[in-house]
């Protein structure tokens, strides 16, 4: 897989900016003719949709960051309940028409729609979050979800006390076992003998893995009852459920994709929301525009880990500087997969 490009550094951090106006959903769009010299970049969402304070708004910011800096149009577009590829497709396609360039679909759920309309529009740079799409107008945006989780899991084990930690995610998929398996070793690596427990809250998207708080909260709930004193979700919308439940028990909880003890919408429960595992969807979403802007557009797998600061994990709080230990050993294990004596698993 090739390596980021320097275009992507100077993107690195987008998703820690404040994400203004993301609580509400809603679909915008700009209308008009198909001249794309003064429309950007346009995003169509993945489940869960604006407002879910993590993975899609993290793109939303990159999204921000690329209209305020280059002054054109952008669009960014709700998903439909049940919807299908071919709905995908229409969506995509409608967005190459009216002009937009690059059109990014955020989230593996695009793949199929993304494959079957970027070779119609040649002249358009798609974009693909968390999925490998071949085609020459095509860039994939991936990350090393599971080294940030990685960080996630030392963070874990250095704050139990009940030596009984959490893992949620939203759909039983490969995607997410990726930040299980990273969390898992974390854990262990960090103080052998802490028991992780894991659970799955569907087994596909369409049953509300990643939009349904209600089930990450049943889920926290039954975690916490078995002695789970720190609970990470890997669940896009419904980890604000397992942060609502961690923060009613007052034990902790540990974000993903975005900074979560930032965001508004979770600021009631944002003192015990140790940490974040960061993935910089922001930084992704705005390299390529910025890309396509400069005429030099991205294609390919655009690879983001720990050493472009393509994820990493948050510091905000200030309780996490108060954990023994805790920063040391984050620092420790960022060295070690930097230099690569720490090979961090996704199965």
């Amino acid at each position: 897989m090739r390596r980021i490009s320097k275009l992507t550094r100077v993107a690195v951090g987008v998703a820690s900016l404040g994400l203004v106006a993301t609580a509400c959903g809603g679909t915008s769009s700009d209308s008009g003719d198909s001249d794309s010299s003064d429309r950007g970049v346009a995003i169509a969402y993945d489940v869960g949709g604006k407002g879910d304070q993590s993975f899609n708004d993290a793109a939303y910011a990159g999204l921000t960051k690329a209209k305020d800096e280059f002054g054109y149009k952008t669009a960014d577009i709700e998903p439909t309940e049940g919807e299908t590829d071919a709905d995908k497709e229409q969506r995509l396609a409608s967005l190459a028409k009216q002009g937009y360039n690059p059109v990014i679909g955020v989230g593996f759920a695009y793949g199929p729609a993304m494959k079957a309309v970027a070779s119609k529009y040649p002249k358009t740079t798609f974009g693909i979050v968390d999925s490998v799409v071949e085609g020459k107008n095509v860039a994939s945006l991936v990350f090393a979800e599971e080294q940030a989780s990685y960080l996630a899991g030392v963070a874990a084990a250095k704050a139990t006390k009940s030596d009984v930690v959490g893992f949620v995610g939203g759909v039983d998929i490969p995607l997410i076992h990726k930040f299980e398996a990273g969390y898992k070793q974390g854990v262990e690596d960090t103080k052998p003998g802490v028991k992780v427990q894991s659970q799955y809250l569907t087994q596909t998207a369409e049953e509300g893995g990643f939009s349904s708080p209600d089930k990450g909260k049943a889920a926290a709930e039954g975690q916490i009852e078995k002695k789970a004193d720190v609970l990470y979700a890997a669940a896009g919308l419904s980890g604000q459920g397992v942060i609502e439940a961690a923060a009613k028990a007052k034990v902790w909880a540990i974000g993903v994709d975005s900074d979560q003890y930032k965001q508004a919408a979770l600021a009631p429960y944002k003192n015990y929301i140790l940490t974040s595992a960061l993935k910089d969807v922001g930084g992704a979403v705005y390299a390529l525009a910025k890309s396509v802007q400069d005429d030099k557009p991205l294609t390919g797998t655009q690879t983001f880990d720990l050493k472009v600061d393509g994820v990493g994990l948050s510091e905000s709080n200030p309780e996490f500087a108060k954990v023994a230990g805790l920063k040391e050993a984050v620092d420790k294990a960022k060295q070690g997969i930097d230099d690569g004596s720490i090979k961090v698993k996704t199965e």
